[in-house]
């Protein structure tokens, strides 16, 4: 077993020779559909116990589910000397420090974007999982559609060419309580997608600039509160690679996640908001059935992570994305917002700070 980013061996001896034993942070609409997938779906997983600190939270999502063991403190979880690895699904802004928490207890870890909301966060988080020899894998979900990991298999493989314009979109179907949207979640929570999405169409290089547009257009009246809901990023990456991420917070038509890698040689394309190739005509033309969640546009893709995460915590090899791949999407994600404060092209530094 070795670790993925030095190489070391790494122990995990508390791990069963049976059923990889998971524990779940956060019991709200992800987490929730988690716990179903690792009880229900996720091959060689079982749920041993459910944490939220809000009374009864956990209780709602572990009893349909046979779950006995409920905790109101994280940390009592994370101490459950039966749980192998932990699956975080709490707030953004809890993330960092239930990662180093889990790492010192030794527990694999699956923490769903963003990993961190700044660098040092996120450097302190890969730090503690790479001391504790654990594998730390951060839920970018897309890895794991068939469409995006096929146009990946198809970039990597060359079949493109060089890369020289990329695009990443994500349209939210509906924003139905825009009081609620914490500023810059358009950039940390939602485009953080698509900002790995880019990286990983395009590995090995390292973007050097970023330039960004955002409004309210969708809840104009929610604009000095800072919400952002339309956003347009524009990357570009050592390769000469240009790249473009897009989000707005209310499709009317469904939930729309697209990307494209158009190269040298070639172009290829993922993503589809239509919800089965099926297509009905009439007198008003041609309509197709679309995707309006999440949980069910990439519902595969939810599970296939964690199956993988499942393989990891046996293996210590993470195939998902990693500690340093979350770090390098916040990289963009700041920079984004960097951006809109200054409202001139952001220029990144080797390590991805703001030069």
């Amino acid at each position: 077993m070795s670790d993925t980013t030095t190489g070391r061996p790494v122990g995990l001896g508390h791990v069963r020779l049976g059923p990889v034993r998971l524990g779940l942070i956060g019991s709200g609409w992800i987490g929730a559909f988690h716990a179903q997938s690792i009880a229900l779906r996720v091959p060689g997983a079982e749920l041993v116990a459910v944490a939220d600190p809000v009374p009864g939270a956990a209780e709602r999502v572990a009893e349909p589910l046979g779950v006995t063991q409920t905790y109101l403190d994280a940390a009592d979880l994370i101490a459950n000397p039966d749980i192998d690895g932990v699956v975080i699904s709490s707030p953004a802004f809890t993330h960092t420090g239930l990662v180093v928490a889990a790492a010192e207890a030794g527990k694999a870890i699956f923490v769903e974007k963003p990993m961190a909301l700044t660098l040092d966060d996120a450097d302190r988080a890969i730090a503690a999982a790479a001391a504790a020899g654990v594998p730390l894998q951060v839920g970018f979900n897309r890895r794991f559609s068939t469409d995006f990991a096929a146009a990946n298999r198809v970039v990597a493989a060359g079949k493109v060419g060089t890369p020289q314009l990329l695009r990443s979109l994500t349209r939210d179907p509906g924003l139905a309580n825009p009081g609620a949207i914490k500023p810059w979640t358009i950039f940390n929570e939602t485009l953080i997608h698509d900002f790995d999405t880019l990286n990983w169409f395009n590995a090995g290089a390292t973007p050097v600039e970023v330039v960004a547009l955002a409004d309210a257009l969708v809840a104009p009246d929610f604009k000095d509160g800072g919400l952002l809901d339309t956003a347009v990023v524009t990357i570009r990456y050592d390769n000469g690679a240009l790249a473009v991420a897009e989000a707005n917070f209310q499709a009317s038509y469904g939930y729309d996640v697209r990307g494209e890698v158009f190269g040298s040689e070639g172009m290829v394309t993922a993503g589809d908001v239509r919800a089965t190739t099926m297509r009905f005509f009439d007198s008003e033309g041609e309509q197709s059935e679309t995707t309006r969640l999440n949980i069910d546009l990439f519902h595969q893709a939810y599970t296939d992570e964690l199956v993988s995460f499942v393989e990891a915590v046996r293996t210590g090899v993470v195939v998902g994305a990693t500690g340093d791949d979350a770090r390098a999407a916040l990289v963009l994600a700041l920079a984004a917002r960097a951006s809109i404060e200054t409202g001139a092209v952001v220029r990144l530094a080797a390590d991805g700070a703001v030069a």
